[in-house]
């Protein structure tokens, strides 16, 4: 199987339980739920992704022939030294590509997998770490991980059903744009009044990193 990659370049997390934790990042190409295109953005199930998924032209992005291409690039970005190796495999939508040969090509490197996914597509076996972000209008089969991560607000979310699936956390992120400002204080009173939730936002734009 070929993979077609947005980009791939070492950061910090920033987001989530593992937030500062030095990271490959693999953005994968595509997503089942916007097509990236602005003029589709307005019909889409998820109208506020902040991502560039489109295409395989960014940083390190491009056609992989094959799982060992892409984890030796993957290996790569990372550096010298195998000790406490972690990726973070993003999109758009990974899951509509990774697989378990890509999966075990990344173990096979000392990677520890990460995934951030829409949760509409059953994850496979062998990541060692799931954030499962639901998106309003859209059916979340995958409903066990490490994270649920809920962007607020997303009207027409069922959280109280959320907080009975199998996570080990379950995190509020105010959803960025013009209303960040609002949608961080709402996000704050959520967290507030319901304590099996915690909030998490994006330090990595606040530092300036991608």
């Amino acid at each position: 199987m070929s993979y077609a990659v947005k980009e791939v370049f070492l950061t910090l997390q920033g987001e989530g339980v593992q937030s500062g934790r030095r990271a490959v990042f693999l953005r994968f190409a595509g997503c089942n739920l916007w097509s990236g295109r602005e003029a589709d953005r307005a019909g889409a199930i998820c109208r506020f992704c902040d991502t560039d998924f489109v295409g395989a032209d960014g940083t390190g992005g491009g056609k992989f022939s094959d799982a060992e291409a892409l984890a030796e690039a993957a290996a790569a970005c990372w550096g010298n030294g195998l000790d406490n190796r972690y990726i973070v495999i993003t999109g758009g939508e990974p899951l509509l590509q990774l697989d378990t040969r890509l999966i075990n090509a990344l173990h096979a490197r000392g990677f520890e997998i990460g995934v951030e996914t829409n949760g509409t597509i059953a994850a496979p076996a062998g990541i060692d770490w799931l954030c499962v972000s639901p998106k309003a209008g859209s059916e979340t089969v995958q409903r066990h991980g490490d994270e649920l991560k809920l962007v607020w607000p997303q009207p027409g979310s069922d959280w109280a059903a959320m907080e009975q699936w199998d996570f080990a956390h379950h995190l509020i992120q105010p959803m960025d744009g013009p209303d960040i400002s609002a949608n961080t204080r709402a996000a704050i009173d959520f967290v507030l009044t319901r304590p099996k939730w915690r909030l998490t936002t994006q330090t990595h734009k606040n530092l300036g990193l991608r």
